[in-house]
């Protein structure tokens, strides 16, 4: 039995993704630096969105490595640091020859600059989402071809380049003055203080499109299909033709389609064990089974809410309910793999923003999923994460190559702890069951006004604050419950849906009229960023 700790997590991840980067990289692609920016991954899927190949390097990729990719373009993405801080990611100055075109973003505007002898201060105030930028008509400025002069983009920074390096020429710039955007040697070096790959930008599709097909000369030739294809081939490659998987299914979308992607070319070598830890959505334990059922799944289900309520009793801070729920989850599939011929592998549907979130791409722990930074250090199996790589959006395509029916495919998303992380405070089945029924009533309005669909994901939070209120002539003091709906299209970033104010209404009143432990309902209009979209 081989052991796994989590700093070796990437190496068994995203193997089909991987295996087509290697062999795609000798037809040309982007290669896109990572600095350490929650929206790297982004960047690569927005290029994907184009049917372009594309492959995230660290920051620090010494430069044979780059180059044996012959990529098209290079993307210097943007994080965190400070181009004239200690220790501040710097990259070889011969990327910047011209010979390869080059998109600098952010950070990467700022290096750019930086290396090439411009001036990099910290500015006089920060910029932070929505802002209004004005562009400068100029022959060379190829990225902004069906862009308008004035559009609004996402910033996210405090330093500002002053003084341009010699040649460069500015394009751009905020309603502040600020330098949005400048580019170099003909068009073949192009740097932006905002981000196009967010969908807040106007036109960033547009620039990213300019920036591949217009200045890289990209072809479309990167398909979902021939992911799955590969992937296949690769899951095959990796697991043998001898070892056995066990997957854990929650009953969301990702582990569905892990699931359904393995048994591809496992067949009965794989057991699934659907494990009902007790934080499951009002009925979903039967529903999600009869799903697996005509998904030809062999699925065992397993009753553990007992042990896993018990495991968090005391739990109170979110990080640490998901590291228990996390190593509970493993030791349950520990035990259970033993009943299947001792399971070398443990298959989980873990997507990117999981591993963005939990900080597994340089950047800051946002918040700990179960499924990765929840997972502890001396687990028994190996990991088998073909989807790791992949956003939502993506997975549920893939879902549909498959043949999934859209019922599973277009669930609303579910975090792996459930209403662990949807419940705030202490943890009590009375609590719990008092959610269930919240969420279960507000799900089945938002059904019958026909919007389900329209909305990425919408939820109830069951608040540990209470506040004073009158039912029957009586005094209450009932616990609050907090709405959630939001649009998204790959939960890197969201907006609060603005659902109509008659089915908020009647949703409140059915809370609490139908639920006797609320007292109080309230709606959550807070966009990520700043916020994430589950609260814990």
């Amino acid at each position: 039995m081989s052991y796994l700790t989590v700093n070796q997590f990437i190496r068994y991840g995203g193997a089909g993704i991987r295996r087509q980067m290697r062999e795609n990289g000798k037809n040309g692609g982007i290669a896109i630096l990572d600095f350490g920016s929650q929206y790297t991954q982004l960047i690569a899927r927005r290029i994907r969105e184009f049917e372009v190949y594309s492959e995230i390097l660290p920051w620090n990729a010494s430069l044979g490595r780059i180059m044996e990719k012959s990529p098209r373009g290079i993307i210097l993405s943007g994080g965190p640091r400070s181009t004239s801080g200690p220790g501040a990611p710097l990259i070889d100055g011969s990327l910047l020859d011209g010979s390869v075109p080059v998109l600098g973003i952010c950070y990467g505007m700022q290096l750019i600059a930086h290396i090439r002898g411009g001036s990099v201060k910290k500015g006089r105030r920060g910029e932070y989402g929505r802002t209004r930028v004005i562009f400068s008509e100029g022959d060379n400025e190829k990225i902004l071809r069906g862009v308008p002069k004035a559009i609004d983009v996402w910033m996210s920074h405090w330093d500002e380049v002053r003084q341009l390096p010699d040649g460069a020429v500015r394009f751009g710039e905020s309603e502040s003055g600020t330098c949005a955007a400048y580019s170099m040697d003909g068009g073949r070096i192009t740097a932006l203080q905002f981000h196009p790959e967010v969908d807040t930008t106007e036109y960033g599709r547009e620039m990213i499109s300019s920036f591949l097909f217009g200045i890289c000369g990209c072809e479309p030739n990167w398909k979902l299909g021939d992911w799955v294809k590969r992937s296949l081939e690769s899951i095959a490659e990796t697991v043998g033709n001898e070892d056995r998987v066990i997957c854990g299914l929650s009953g969301g979308v990702d582990s569905t389609v892990a699931a359904v992607l393995v048994s591809k070319v496992l067949g009965d070598r794989l057991d699934c064990i659907f494990v009902d830890h007790g934080f499951m959505r009002k009925d979903e334990p039967p529903q999600v089974l009869e799903m697996y059922r005509k998904l030809n799944l062999r699925v065992y289900h397993v009753d553990e809410s007992e042990r896993f309520l018990a495991a968090v009793k005391d739990a109170v801070n979110p990080e640490k309910k998901r590291k228990i729920i996390g190593e509970t989850f493993v030791r349950v599939f520990e035990a259970e793999a033993r009943k299947f011929g001792l399971a070398k592998w443990l298959l989980q549907g873990t997507i990117y923003p999981d591993v963005i979130e939990s900080g597994f791409v340089g950047g800051d722990v946002i918040k700990s999923h179960h499924n990765v930074g929840g997972l502890p250090e001396d687990m028994k199996m190996s990991l088998l994460e073909p989807i790791r790589e992949l956003f939502k959006d993506e997975v549920r395509r893939i879902g549909s190559l498959l043949d999934i029916p859209d019922e599973m495919l277009k669930r609303h998303p579910f975090p792996g702890p459930g209403l662990a992380v949807r419940c705030l405070g202490n943890l009590e089945r009375g609590r719990l069951d008092a959610l269930r029924e919240a969420d279960a009533i507000f799900i089945s309005e938002i059904k019958s006004a026909g919007l389900y669909d329209d909305i990425w994901q919408a939820f109830c939070v069951l608040l540990p604050v209470r506040s004073v209120g009158v039912a029957g002539d009586v005094r209450t003091y009932g616990e609050t419950v907090a709405l959630r709906a939001v649009a998204s299209r790959d939960a890197m970033t969201a907006e609060s849906v603005h659902l109509p104010w008659e089915l908020i209404d009647k949703v409140a009143k059915r809370i609490c009229g139908e639920v006797p432990q609320v007292g109080r309902v309230v709606i959550d209009v807070t966009g990520k960023p700043p916020a994430t979209i589950e609260w814990e």
